[in-house]
């Protein structure tokens, strides 16, 4: 297949995926995407890095690789006492902070303030307007996720979203379900380096946590399109998490349809076959299905999610504010009654979900509620309606219908479905009545059907 075709197919793909969850992507950033736009090193470089860096280390960094058979976490923890003596010794004392000697600090500061140092020193020369992949960062910053996770150290992301909300490591965990426009760093940060999980023991300590931040990620798993940036299909941590939701996202081995792997591939163009999903074996015993995109350029990926945005965004600062007052009031303030709350009209808003804008003062559109009221689900609802698995089966019964009777139904409105523009390129809303209900009913269960043209 020409690559240009690829393209279309995977950006209908994500179209799909999109209009049928209704909600802005996640995006999971690795560390790919850090050494791609600032230069951050490797794993490996990493520790080079520390080798050069501490005169008590004496052997070459090959030795530590072949003791430890490449296990980085564990080179780590080995630098980590070295670091820690000599620390110690007198004439380093001014090398780090005061605070770092006192007996509450534990002695893998020292490494661990050594690699947010250096990353924070290349980070420094972080510009967008100088950078290689400019064109790629601006689509970037245009797609409003809902959130950004990342297993990196640095303010990368900061930068590219400046108005996103940093939550680091452990304070994750204690998210309410209402966040929206955060930066979840989940492996530390390094404005604290104190944060950052590095060595072995650290990472032993994280997996004993990591089914808790499963937990309170599958929420954002399961009801977002998620996508995968800067990994290898490889990496340990994205196979741990996986290996905690796996079988509620994916029962039976089946495709998790709302998860994209991007995988980096510099010749891709020149590829005639691109295989659309990979298995993934997360450990000995089992393995999921992912989507995976081939690309060696990510501008035309960062543009496809970001066509996906409402024209007019909301800053999400206020829309954390919002959410978070919300919260307090229907979690805290009503069930204690300590303001002279107007319960008819939080009733009201209780009884009929269109009233709920009115409580902040927000205009509705003119004449939405006959269109919610004529073209009431969309193709997730629609797909529990029919008792199918997922989205993905709906969209199967309309390859069906456009096979047998030659029939587009998302390609016009009609009185099975209409298209609500709400986003940039023409990217909007699928809505479908009762009448696409029925049809697909039949479709499902094998029946004769006719299409009715209005």
């Amino acid at each position: 297949m020409d690559y240009d075709d690829y393209k279309l197919e995977i950006i209908s793909d994500i179209n799909a995926c999109m209009d049928a969850l209704q909600a802005q992507p996640i995006l999971f950033m690795g560390s790919g995407i850090s050494q791609r736009y600032f230069g951050a090193p490797t794993w490996n470089d990493l520790m080079k890095y520390l080798s050069k860096t501490c005169p008590l280390i004496t052997k070459r960094f090959e030795y530590y690789q072949q003791s430890f058979k490449r296990d980085n976490t564990k080179i780590a923890s080995s630098f980590s006492e070295i670091y820690s003596e000599w620390a110690w010794e007198e004439e380093q004392n001014t090398r780090y902070p005061p605070e770092y000697f006192e007996e509450a600090c534990d002695k893998d500061i020292y490494i661990k303030h050594e690699v947010s140092t250096y990353l924070d020193h290349l980070i420094e020369s972080f510009n967008i307007e100088d950078n290689n992949f400019k064109k790629e960062i601006i689509e970037l910053k245009k797609i409003n996720p809902h959130a950004i996770i990342t297993t990196n150290y640095d303010n990368l992301m900061e930068l590219i979203f400046p108005d996103y909300c940093k939550i680091v490591g452990q304070k994750v965990v204690h998210l309410n379900y209402t966040s929206y426009g955060e930066i979840l760093k989940i492996h530390g940060c390094s404005e604290a380096p104190e944060t950052v999980v590095l060595t072995s023991e650290d990472y032993e300590n994280f997996n004993k946590k990591k089914k808790y931040l499963s937990a309170k990620l599958l929420t954002y798993f399961a009801e977002h399109p998620l996508f995968f940036f800067g990994y290898s299909i490889a990496d340990e941590n994205i196979k741990g998490i996986l290996s905690d939701i796996d079988e509620i996202l994916a029962p039976n081995n089946e495709l998790i349809p709302n998860i994209y792997m991007i995988c980096y591939d510099k010749q891709c163009e020149l590829k005639g076959i691109h295989p659309k999903e990979q298995l993934i074996a997360i450990d000995d015993n089992r393995s999921v299905r992912l989507k995976v995109i081939y690309a060696s350029d990510f501008q035309w990926l960062y543009t496809a999610l970001a066509n996906c945005t409402p024209d007019v965004t909301v800053n999400p600062k206020l829309i954390r504010a919002l959410l978070s007052k919300t919260y307090k009031l229907a979690s805290q303030e009503l069930p204690k009654q300590e303001l002279p709350f107007n319960f008819k009209m939080l009733q009201s808003i209780a009884d009929d979900d269109s009233q709920l804008p009115t409580l902040f003062g927000i205009t509705q559109i003119p004449n939405h509620k006959a269109i919610n009221t004529d073209f009431n689900f969309t193709i997730t609802s629609l797909a529990e309606k029919l008792n199918l698995g997922g989205w993905h089966h709906v969209n199967n019964l309309l390859k069906e219908i456009a096979q047998e009777k030659d029939f587009q139904m998302k390609n016009s409105d009609n009185i099975y479905h209409i298209y609500i523009k709400t986003g940039k390129s023409g990217s909007g809303i699928h809505k479908y009545s009762n009448e696409a209900y029925k049809l697909l009913t039949k479709v499902k269960n094998k029946e004769d059907y006719n299409i009715i043209i209005d």
